[in-house]
């Protein structure tokens, strides 16, 4: 069947890269439960990169917010909200007048009646696959994974990227204390690259600067997500706060340490039990979108993010 014969299933989630990451096992549930359609992934075009590694869906339809629906050039016969509970959301996919909706239940939406219910304390992950079982699709949470082409891939076990942005105060560790992380593995024999978004960069580079690092071992606002992807593919371990890049990292199974301050790691950290990856948090939580440092995230000491590096495992002894 010619792609433009083929129904049009069309899947919100307008939100970034983490958010993005985290419903790529859902995505890929969908892929497989309506492998006739052509699927649409309606979300900021600037993933695209990443959206394509993830082999999930056709195409992609510009949709950076809730503002505006997405253009979709045929019918839409399956809507499915991967973005929230609604209203707006809902709304802004029952505009194309989708023949079958996939959502959450919400009382304003009387078209979502006898969908499933939305639960607030629930890991990202498991909260899409659960919404797909109860609709009869299959869905495993484990399915997470990237696919980057091995011959792209510049192999260095003797790295270690350090991300020292978020996208809230709230979810950055101060600078000077990832100084002194950078400090410690540069002199451990590590090669230590410092990521973040453009506007990170002055960050990224103040990071740098304290710890003594050549700014050209600043990556931050040099690359593109599909770059990024690479670099993180690449290299031996990845450290940093609640954000994309530790979504990443256990999408390309590259060993990480993740602090966490006001949002728990049972909301959105790596897979539980994962011997790649190392949770750091306090217990307590807050606004993750809070202009102050969170004090949980303040609570965790450098001396305890060194050690949960030196746990990580396949890592380059010291001075190799």
């Amino acid at each position: 069947m010619e792609a433009a014969e083929r129904p049009v299933l069309l899947v919100l989630r307008a939100l970034g890269l983490g958010d993005f990451l985290t419903g790529i096992p859902a995505l890929r549930a969908l892929a497989e439960a309506f492998p006739e359609h052509r699927r649409i992934l309606a979300a900021p075009l600037a993933l695209a990169p990443l959206v394509r590694l993830s082999g999930t869906v056709d195409g992609m339809a510009s949709c950076p917010g809730l503002d505006v629906p997405p253009a979709v050039d045929a019918p839409v016969d399956v809507a499915v909200n991967l973005h929230g509970r609604g209203p707006e959301s809902h709304r802004l996919l029952l505009a194309d007048q989708p023949e079958q909706l996939l959502a959450f239940h919400h009382p304003e939406v009387p078209r979502t009646e006898g969908l499933p219910e939305w639960r607030y304390e629930e890991h990202e992950v498991a909260r899409w696959c659960r919404m797909l079982r109860e609709l009869d699709i299959a869905c495993d949470p484990r399915r997470l994974e990237l696919a980057v082409p091995e011959e792209r891939i510049q192999a260095r076990p003797e790295a270690t990227i350090v991300h020292p942005g978020a996208a809230s105060q709230a979810r950055r560790w101060p600078a000077e204390r990832w100084a002194r992380v950078v400090r410690s593995e540069t002199s451990a024999g590590r090669v230590v690259l410092v990521t973040g978004s453009a506007g990170e960069r002055d960050l990224c580079l103040s990071v740098a600067r304290e710890a003594g690092l050549p700014p050209e071992q600043v990556l931050a606002g040099k690359t593109n997500l599909e770059q990024l992807a690479l670099e993180v593919a690449g290299a031996g371990r990845v450290v940093c706060g609640d954000t994309g890049m530790a979504h990443l990292a256990t999408a390309l199974g590259t060993p990480s340490v993740v602090l966490y301050g006001p949002t728990s790691p049972a909301l959105w950290g790596p897979p539980e039990g994962s011997p790649v990856h190392r949770v750091l948090w306090k217990g307590s939580t807050g606004d993750p979108h809070g202009t102050e440092t969170d004090p949980g995230l303040l609570a965790i000491e450098v001396d305890e993010v060194l050690e949960a590096l030196e746990s990580l495992p396949d890592g380059v002894p010291a001075g190799a």
